[in-house]
């Protein structure tokens, strides 16, 4: 079975950045979509980013693109969101999923996520 992990989030100076990673177990990694989304308090879990199996397509929910770039290292199993120019709204718990169509997730479970604070 696929497991992911969460890391890198942090507390971050609006208009600072951070860099993100997704850590996956299992094989095939570099056989399905990836994505990025985020929970912020009081409110639904919310897509941000996709990157295609190569990593050659990607996409963004408009309220993150240009400020925030997703990546894959296949070779380590492992997808990046580098967030700059971070936003005070940007402050939520970051999940990672595989995709199975477009932008809907494909685990059942989420795992932690990591934790993002922007302050103003």
């Amino acid at each position: 079975q696929v497991q992911l992990v969460e890391s890198g989030g942090g507390l971050v100076q609006a208009g600072g950045s951070l860099r993100l990673s997704c850590a996956a177990s299992g094989r095939a990694f570099n056989s399905y979509n990836m994505g990025w989304f985020r929970q912020a308090p009081g409110k639904e879990r919310k897509f941000v980013a996709r990157i295609s199996p190569s990593g050659g397509s990607t996409s963004y929910a408009d309220s993150v693109k240009g400020r925030f770039t997703i990546s894959r290292d296949n070779a380590k199993n492992t997808v990046y969101l580098q967030m700059n120019s971070l936003k005070p709204d940007d402050t939520a718990v970051y999940y990672c999923n595989l995709l199975s169509a477009d932008t809907t997730p494909f685990l059942g479970s989420w795992g932690q996520g990591t934790q993002v604070t922007v302050s103003s």
